[in-house]
């Protein structure tokens, strides 16, 4: 029976959200909760951390689906690693290679490129004139949404422009974007049959209302502002299995399409220990049927 490989996006315990990070010690702990695939995001491609994560996969048995690359800077004059630079890509292609990946993902497109059509084809010409030549090196590059792709110009959504104007570029589907988004991600999904290699497996979930202490004076029309915003602003991200999105149909129809790699991403884990979210998520996706597939 086909099936993929489940592992973990590593935004969701980057370096910035752990107090201390050691790239090979937090691949053990994922080993240790049953996850042996990552893609590596929101971790600065030191030398040491490349070491690290070669450390894991030669003692822990990791696979490492896919790094993340930008084609540009997000805002002008961003600092970081760019493969509209012949050294950074160079070195980006390097790292792939040293970590057995032959997959690049961009996170975002550049902010002023949102803007309008014209900038959006911009950014799908060059984005696919470097798909083409990470090609040649071996490597393939996909695209990974967001909701902001779901902002319609000229009646066509941006993600969907990006995709009819390229031929190199793949894309890598987040089913709680595209369901932030305002689409059905099972159906969206397969809209993308054969451009997809890789699928974020990332719940969607209402939160808790919260009262201010003291309660709400309901004859204060400051104070009831204030309490509306909890009707628009808490929606949360939440640990698979654990929301209101089907995950094993969007799973499926992942699978359908082309997708090898399913990995779990949790944006914010509202205070709770990340590792113990993925262990949720894990336990979950295992409960779903899909407990070979780690």
């Amino acid at each position: 029976m086909k099936k993929g490989l489940i592992g973990v996006q590593m935004s969701t315990i980057a370096p910035a959200k752990m107090p201390k990070f050691d790239a090979f010690e937090s691949m053990q702990k994922l080993a240790d909760i049953g996850y042996h695939c990552v893609e590596i995001s929101q971790v600065p491609m030191t030398a040491e951390n490349v070491a690290g994560f070669r450390k894991a996969i030669d003692e822990i048995g990791l696979n490492v689906s896919s790094c993340t690359a930008a084609v540009a800077p997000m805002i002008a004059g961003m600092p970081g690693e760019y493969l509209n630079n012949e050294n950074d890509f160079k070195k980006i292609v390097e790292d792939c290679r040293k970590l057995d990946c032959d997959m690049l993902r961009i996170g975002m497109l550049p902010m002023n490129c949102m803007t309008s059509y014209d900038k959006a084809m911009d950014f799908a010409k060059q984005a696919d004139e470097i798909a083409a030549r990470l090609k040649e090196e071996g490597i393939d590059l996909y695209y990974h949404n967001h909701h902001v792709e779901f902002r319609r110009y000229n009646g066509q959504y941006l993600l969907d422009i990006i995709k009819d104007n390229t031929k190199h570029l793949g894309f890598e589907l987040d089913i709680h974007w595209i369901h932030r988004g305002g689409e059905n991600p099972v159906e969206f999904i397969k809209k993308y049959d054969g451009r997809i290699r890789l699928l974020h497996l990332k719940d969607y979930r209402i939160g808790a209302l919260k009262e201010p202490e003291g309660g709400v004076d309901f004859t204060d029309p400051k104070a009831i502002m204030g309490f509306m915003k909890n009707f628009t602003g808490n929606i949360e991200f939440a640990e698979v299995g654990e929301g209101t999105l089907p995950i094993k149909a969007c799973i499926e129809a992942g699978l359908a399409g082309g997708s090898e790699y399913f990995l779990v991403e949790q944006d914010d884990t509202y205070g709770r220990d990340p590792f113990e979210s993925l262990k949720i998520s894990h336990d979950n996706l295992v409960k779903l049927g899909y407990g070979d597939w780690f």
